[in-house]
């Protein structure tokens, strides 16, 4: 199918599993056509013109809906909102016309510095104020709702004074964004932090949440414990399946992506994945609760 000229309309995403869009997969999806309900790129892959990375993303944007999901954007940072990032995004967003688009709940530059990490924010009011404010320049940039994802975290701040949940939620209500939840990043976090993951879910609203995300994890051991890296870089493990079925029930059927970033299997491992999590989609309790 040929791309068309003036760039594609919106085709909604269905609550169904997807795969993230790696270009080692870009000819294995384009001759298999595989049935997942949509693909899911990171944005900044694709601001530069033209190539063989639109050429291929085109023809598979003809035949599935599309999740942007960005990475660079630095929502978190004290540093002012980098313009050009923003533009570069919504020249992309327009041509494509993803249904959903998604930024991280972090921060990862300082002075015009970047780190090669999504650092987590302190949980405190004037945190909260600052991110509800670089949501709303971004939504108005972009003329249309973005998501923000929960991200994982390695260490707390002594002075954060708001449970995560609460941050993220109260994020989504006076910004008007939705949410991106990572159930990976929940569990890992409710580990490494020691929490109830479900208390996480449950602090949560229900429509607010536009898509899942679900991953793999490592555990890294120590004299004196262990503690869970969010490497994306293997199959989503027992516990963290068992977590998103109680997300399931609780918010209901949701896109859900896998995701995979790093030694990056055989296509067929990520549609066995996918699968797992349509099942579950598919379940009798997959109703809001």
């Amino acid at each position: 199918m040929t791309p068309p000229v003036d760039g594609f309309t919106v085709q909604p995403i269905p609550a169904r599993a997807g795969i993230g869009l790696r270009s080692e997969h870009y000819q294995d999806v384009i001759a298999a056509r595989p049935a997942v309900g949509f693909f899911e790129i990171h944005s900044e892959n694709f601001f530069g013109p033209g190539g063989a990375p639109h050429r291929y993303l085109e023809t598979i944007r003809a035949d599935y809906p599309l999740s942007f999901h960005g990475v660079g954007m630095s929502l978190g940072s004290v540093d002012p909102l980098n313009r050009e990032h923003c533009q570069r995004l919504k020249q992309l967003v327009d041509y494509y016309q993803p249904d959903l688009v998604s930024e991280h709940l972090s921060w990862s530059s300082f002075n015009g510095r970047y780190f090669n990490d999504l650092l987590p924010l302190p949980y405190t009011p004037e945190a909260l104020h600052h991110v509800i404010d670089r949501v709303r320049q971004v939504q108005d940039t972009l003329q249309r709702q973005i998501l923000v994802e929960n991200v994982s975290s390695y260490l707390q701040y002594t002075h954060s004074t708001i449970p995560e949940w609460e941050f993220v939620a109260q994020v989504a209500e006076q910004s008007g964004c939705g949410i991106l939840l990572d159930v990976n990043n929940i569990y890992v976090n409710a580990v490494n932090h020691d929490f109830d993951p479900r208390t996480f879910l449950g602090g949560v609203s229900a429509p607010t949440v536009k898509e899942i995300h679900l991953a793999g994890h490592t555990v890294n051991e120590f004299e004196d414990g262990s503690i869970l890296i969010d490497t994306h870089d293997q199959l989503v493990c027992d516990e963290v399946w068992r977590l998103y079925r109680d997300a399931v029930r609780r918010f209901g059927p949701k896109p859900t992506l896998i995701e995979w970033d790093t030694n990056l299997p055989e296509l067929s491992v990520l549609l066995d994945e996918a699968n797992t999590a349509q099942t579950i989609l598919e379940a009798p309790h997959a109703r809001v609760a």
